[in-house]
């Protein structure tokens, strides 16, 4: 019997490449794509601010097509769920029945996403729900996993970690009450290596922007000038 086909929501960070590792390491389906949405005014994944370039590398190294889902700037939440009606009616003419988050915890979150789901035909996955992030976070890295910060909500973690590398020594300079995997906004990232890509991205920092009230660390591939 074949497997439920699923894709997987890529914002370009760890959370989802390690949900790739957990979902592949388990076994119960076929991911047979990314999905990645779009600020279409700037070619960039909307909040983690990076370059579509950078991203389809990172689904290359997944072997794995990209579905690219492009957004207006500014979306309104009409703009998004319309979009996003639609690429699901278009997963599910390519036989998909399942789509998977890497959320972790935020209860309104799993909610919204399965309301906008429910009666899609469309089964929502989270195969990271409910971990320990302080454990995952570790487990992540030790699994090889390799990421950079690009983007700090200042009001909740200094700008000074903008830019840095997730590993151990990130982890332990984190204040008490940071999510250690940041899954309250406090920080997001990019994800250039690890166990789910089948080659490491060659990638190096841009400069540091402030823009709408959050800290930005722009990031190349090494063999680009700009």
């Amino acid at each position: 019997m074949s497997k439920p086909r699923l894709i997987l929501s890529w914002s370009s960070g760890k959370d989802c490449a390690f949900a790739l590792h957990a979902l592949r390491r388990e076994g119960r389906y076929d991911v047979v794509g990314l999905a990645t949405t779009f600020n279409s005014a700037f070619d960039r994944v909307a909040m983690h601010a990076v370059r579509r370039e950078l991203v389809e590398a990172q689904a290359a190294a997944t072997g794995l097509p990209l579905w690219r889902i492009d957004l207006p700037w500014p979306c309104s939440n009409e703009d998004y769920e319309r979009i996003m009606t639609g690429f699901v009616a278009e997963a599910r003419a390519a036989g998909v029945t399942a789509m998977a988050f890497g959320d972790l915890f935020l209860e309104d979150v799993r909610a919204y996403r399965e309301k906008n789901l429910a009666g899609t035909g469309m089964e929502p996955v989270f195969p990271l729900w409910g971990r320990d992030t302080s454990l995952l976070a570790r487990e992540m890295i030790a699994a090889g996993l390799e990421a950079r910060v690009t983007c700090v909500d200042p009001r909740q973690l200094d700008p000074s970690f903008a830019g840095r590398a997730f590993d151990a020594a990130f982890l332990d300079d984190l204040p008490g009450g940071v999510d250690p995997c940041g899954e309250r906004g406090e920080f997001h990232s990019f994800c250039h290596a690890g166990p789910m890509f089948d080659r490491p991205l060659a990638i190096r920092l841009g400069h540091t922007v402030t823009r709408d009230g959050f800290v930005f660390t722009d990031l190349l591939a090494a063999d680009v000038e700009r």
